[in-house]
């Protein structure tokens, strides 16, 4: 936890990005570290535990990081969590809350209000486009018997 404690001060007081860090730990040794950095690469979705995920599964080689545990210095955002989830990651150990986030002006309530809603009632508008077409690629995935299930 100090360390991405501490990558969140040090990249943050560079201008690298807002006050996060990030470290994926597997079997006790760090294999990926990430801080913010969407202001410095112009990438929304550049968020500390984000560039942690892409760090560790460039270094292993694996798209899965199963067993692996996560330290993070703030509380993950709804888009985080989720790459966390999809990472197969085993357990988030954070330091800051979300409230102590928002109380810095990074809040994440809305986003949070956001996801649960309908998607008639989000709002975003989301229109759903030619479903038929894009469902045959789908087909066509699921009965390809080289596929890489994840």
């Amino acid at each position: 936890m100090r360390r991405a404690i501490a990558l969140a001060a040090e990249k943050s007081g560079q201008g690298q990005g807002g006050p996060f860090g990030a470290v994926v730990v597997l079997d006790g040794r760090i294999v990926g570290e990430g801080w913010n950095q969407v202001t410095s690469s112009n990438d929304p979705t550049a968020h500390a535990e984000v560039v942690a995920i892409r760090d560790a599964c460039r270094n292993l080689g694996n798209f899965s990081l199963e067993g692996a545990e996560i330290y993070t210095s703030c509380e993950p955002c709804p888009m985080c969590l989720s790459a966390i989830y999809w990472a197969r990651i085993g357990h988030i150990h954070y330091a800051n809350r979300r409230e102590d986030a928002a109380a810095i002006g990074f809040d994440d309530a809305y986003l949070y209000r956001e996801v649960v809603k309908p998607i008639e009632e989000r709002d975003i508008p989301m229109t759903r486009l030619l479903a038929e077409e894009a469902k045959a690629g789908f087909e066509a995935w699921f009965r390809d018997p080289a596929k890489v299930p994840y």
